[in-house]
């Protein structure tokens, strides 16, 4: 009695597994894509790009401006502190003394 309903209980989790596994792949052939939708466009992308090297604007305001998170562009501009860095190096720094 109990190998009937420990080959039926296995026999119904197959029939949940395969269908667990099917129910995406029908999904996608559809053209359901899942998952999140994708916020950074290359054309915010590029918006960043340009505004990164100024070192008076921040990137939590950048990124507010373009509306998305800080951490959108850290994920989508893998050089994001090499620019930073650039934008600072390029102004050059002020005397702390004045003129002479």
């Amino acid at each position: 009695m109990f190998h009937v309903f420990a080959a039926l209980a296995e026999f119904i989790r197959e029939l949940i597994v395969s269908g667990t596994r099917e129910g995406p792949a029908a999904a996608r052939a559809r053209g359901n894509v899942g998952g999140r939708p994708v916020v950074a466009t290359s054309e915010i992308i590029q918006a960043a790009r340009t505004l990164l090297p100024n070192p008076q604007q921040p990137t939590t305001s950048i990124a507010k401006l373009l509306g998305v998170s800080p951490g959108t562009l850290y994920n989508h501009i893998p050089d994001l502190q090499e620019l930073r860095e650039a934008g600072r190096t390029a102004i050059p720094a002020q005397s702390e003394g004045g003129p002479r």
